[in-house]
């Protein structure tokens, strides 16, 4: 089919409004983080992040988000992959039922289950640990990851399953050297969206962690914000440090990220 000139035109205006819509913000925020503080001479001041990092203590804050995000996105890709590849290739009694009650966890939301949450992990003795922050987003991302693998491995050529199975493959070794290497493109996407899920958390942190020891990169941002200073410039800052690493994330993983994106959508 045929595109004419006017509606090429069309949808190229309309990706150049969202892409302004979306790029707006965070040129404003990035400006506002470059600009004088109340009384210093006009200009680009990058000491700004130099005095929100000292200011914010963001370095602890941003360390925990980082041991965090390592154990729910190593933990829920590794899990993912095991429950995806099961629901996705093989048939066994209970299955459809199963993976129902996986998606529960896709469609219960956070604020109503991480106060009896709370509860549970105090009577464990685990509140204010890395592993309380962790295991809700584990259980989470695990929901969404069984979710989306499935659907990527039902999609494998059966005769590729079944090649390995005649070479001798037994179920771990042909996930590991033909499903996996196959499905690179869903497998960072999922990295990608846990990593992303993770960072941002604000409540499972707030609530798991009360005593402020292990407070990542959200709570130290909103405690910068609360306690230190109303300094615009400096808020600014702020945020474009703790926001930093998902860009970076993104920017090294953006090709296989979309391409992931794109073949979740032809399916």
């Amino acid at each position: 089919m045929r595109i004419s000139a006017a509606e090429r035109t069309m949808n190229y205006v309309v990706l150049v409004l969202f892409a302004l819509f979306a790029l707006v913000p965070i040129l404003t925020i990035l400006a506002t983080a470059l600009s004088p503080q109340i009384g210093e001479a006009p200009g680009l001041h990058l000491g700004n992040f130099v005095e929100a990092w000292q200011v914010g203590g963001f370095g602890r804050s941003l360390g925990n988000s980082l041991i965090v995000a390592a154990l729910v996105v190593t933990s829920a890709v590794v899990l993912s992959v095991l429950s995806g590849y099961a629901f996705g290739t093989m048939r066994f009694r209970g299955a459809t039922v199963l993976f129902y009650v996986f998606l529960l966890g896709l469609m219960i939301p956070t604020e109503a289950t991480v106060i009896p949450l709370f509860f549970d992990l105090r009577t464990l003795g685990l509140t204010d640990t890395y592993a309380a922050i962790a295991l809700p987003q584990i259980a989470q991302s695990v929901a969404f990851g069984t979710f989306w693998l499935r659907a990527q491995f039902r999609t494998l050529p059966t005769s590729l399953l079944e090649a390995a199975a005649l070479d001798g493959a037994g179920p771990m070794r042909t996930l590991r050297s033909v499903v996996v290497p196959a499905s690179v493109p869903a497998l960072t996407t999922l990295v990608v969206l846990a990593f992303m899920w993770t960072w941002n958390e604000f409540l499972i942190a707030l609530v798991m962690a009360p005593g402020g020891s292990l407070r990542t990169a959200p709570l130290g941002l909103s405690n910068f914000q609360g306690q230190y200073t109303a300094e615009l410039a400096l808020l600014s800052a702020g945020a474009v440090i703790v926001a930093l690493p998902m860009v970076i994330m993104f920017l090294f993983l953006q090709r296989h990220f979309i391409r992931g994106m794109l073949e979740g959508a032809v399916k």
